[in-house]
């Protein structure tokens, strides 16, 4: 019995010990894991910051450097950016304190940069494609940059420039300001060959001549010359042109052809430069012209003027020096693609104004690419430009244009890739059939959508019939927009299916006017 009482005893003390020892460790829980705190995150925008204006006067200087300069240079734009200035984003950047993340140093060793001296190693011409356009401010900014490509080109054998200047009449005071500004590229050539050691040694590096250009050439410089007054004399000699033809791409063949042979007897490269204002007349022989250069390997570089948007032509104003009467004169200034995209008309007549399309003739701008040069875009202002948007001071925004830049291929490859594509189809087809000027790159043209608004005969029997005339004109114009509407809704639903988003805004713009 006294064991039986002992065993109950035991047993009692061992449950009501472990019964407190579970009590405490359930009381005293321990986490093994931290808990993690809800965060709550806001943000809140800061107003925005008025940012000081000041104003710092710069020393304008008009003299060379006698010292080479290796500092970073200008920005070029690879896709035109717009009439006017070269766009340049700035933007600041405030970095909060508490969101810095963790400084991590690598060090990296036995990795060897290149020196400026490779930087400068020329690919050989032709290895690369040029640029398609590099906006300047004006003649001496691309006259520096040119001297900068024949630098480079002069460190592995001498160079022969050949001019090309157009002879139009509104080329005058461009010519007048190159011959002013040359001395400076033979002034920094100078500079350079002093400081080069391989180019130092090859003598007279650099060779020029000069000719004219219009229906014909004309040869100003009898043989090339690195005389700087002879070259500024051939220049202010440039005549006039009064037969209105721009044959460019003719006169590169012909130059090349001359050329070459001369060149490389003297085992020098040859570079041709063209100055003109306007897209060339015979812009059917681009690719006969760009075979040639490849072929001679010279690179042409062209100085010109912004393509008016989606229209082959821009007019300028010319006063009568006799009578003082203003006319209107039709030039060759674009379109910046390989055929027109817009619409010629405007619902009246052909197009008169004169919006710019960011981008340089599409002729222009193809040889100078396909042929390893650049195109340089001058500054729009053109006193002379008239129509809606002649001196409107858009700026386009590079990046953003990116995205529209035209296609550079040869007109054959373009018109395929067209016809392949419904949706490009239909809106050449409405261009052509709205076009009311004779242009040889679209195929139909259609005079009577010129519908007279002005200068009414104050007879009233003529009055009567170019009413009448004119009020059958504007019904059939009416008809034939209407038709295009109409072309226009039933592709609509080919739009989201179009990869270009060039075309998708050609069809928009369209559907717009």
């Amino acid at each position: 019995m006294q064991t039986q009482t002992r065993n109950l005893s035991a047993l009692s003390t061992s449950i009501l010990v472990h019964g407190t020892v579970i009590v405490v460790l359930w009381l005293l829980r321990i986490d093994l894991l931290p808990a993690i705190p809800d965060v709550v995150v806001e943000t809140f925008f800061n107003d925005e910051q008025t940012q000081e204006r000041f104003v710092k006067e710069l020393d304008e200087q008009t003299e060379i450097s006698e010292t080479q300069n290796v500092n970073a240079g200008g920005v070029v734009s690879t896709t035109i950016g717009g009439a006017g200035t070269v766009q340049v984003a700035q933007t600041k950047i405030e970095a909060s304190e508490s969101l810095k993340e963790p400084d991590i140093q690598v060090n990296i060793s036995d990795v060897n940069l290149p020196g400026q001296e490779f930087l400068g190693d020329d690919l050989g011409v032709g290895e690369v494609n040029g640029e398609v356009g590099a906006v300047v401010e004006g003649y001496g900014a691309a006259l520096s940059r040119i001297t900068q490509e024949l630098i480079r080109m002069m460190r592995e054998r001498k160079v022969m420039a050949v001019w090309l200047f157009d002879e139009s009449e509104s080329m005058k005071d461009d010519q007048k300001e190159i011959a002013t500004e040359f001395h400076k590229v033979y002034e920094e050539l100078g500079i350079q060959q002093k400081q080069d050691q391989e180019i130092k040694k090859k003598g007279e590096v650099l060779m020029t001549s000069i000719l004219g250009f219009g229906n014909q050439i004309n040869v100003l410089t009898k043989t090339p010359t690195g005389d700087v007054k002879k070259i500024q004399q051939a220049i202010q000699q440039i005549g006039i042109d009064r037969t209105g033809k721009e044959n460019m791409c003719s006169s590169i063949a012909r130059v090349l052809d001359q050329f070459t042979p001369l060149a490389r007897k003297q085992k020098r490269q040859l570079v041709v430069i063209v100055v003109s204002d306007e897209s060339p007349t015979d812009h059917v022989q681009i690719e006969q012209a760009i075979q040639r250069a490849k072929k001679a390997g010279a690179p042409i570089y062209i100085l010109g003027r912004e393509a008016i948007f989606g229209y082959p032509y821009a007019r300028l104003r010319w006063k009568d020096p006799v009578y003082g009467l203003n006319h209107w004169v039709t030039i060759d200034r674009g379109p910046e693609t390989a055929f027109p995209e817009c619409l010629q008309y405007d619902g009246m007549h052909r197009r008169w104004d004169s919006f710019s399309s960011g981008f340089g003739p599409y002729t222009q701008v193809r040889l100078a690419k396909h042929s390893g040069g650049i195109f340089f875009m001058l500054p729009g202002e053109e006193e002379q430009l008239t129509g809606a948007g002649a001196h409107e001071n858009r700026k386009f925004a590079a990046l953003a244009m990116k995205e529209y830049e035209p296609l550079l291929l040869a007109r054959r490859e373009y018109a395929q890739q067209v016809t392949s594509r419904p949706f490009r189809v239909a809106i050449s087809n409405i261009i052509a059939r709205l076009n009311p000027n004779d242009y040889p790159l679209i195929p139909t043209h259609d005079p009577k959508l010129n519908i007279q608004q002005t200068h009414y005969s104050i007879e009233k029997a003529e009055f009567q019939r170019q009413a009448v005339e004119a009020g059958q004109r504007a019904f059939r114009a009416m008809t034939l927009m209407s038709e295009a509407i109409a072309i226009l809704d039933k592709n609509d639903p080919l739009r989201d299916g179009e990869s270009s988003q060039r075309w998708r805004a050609n069809f928009d713009l369209i559907r717009a006017q």
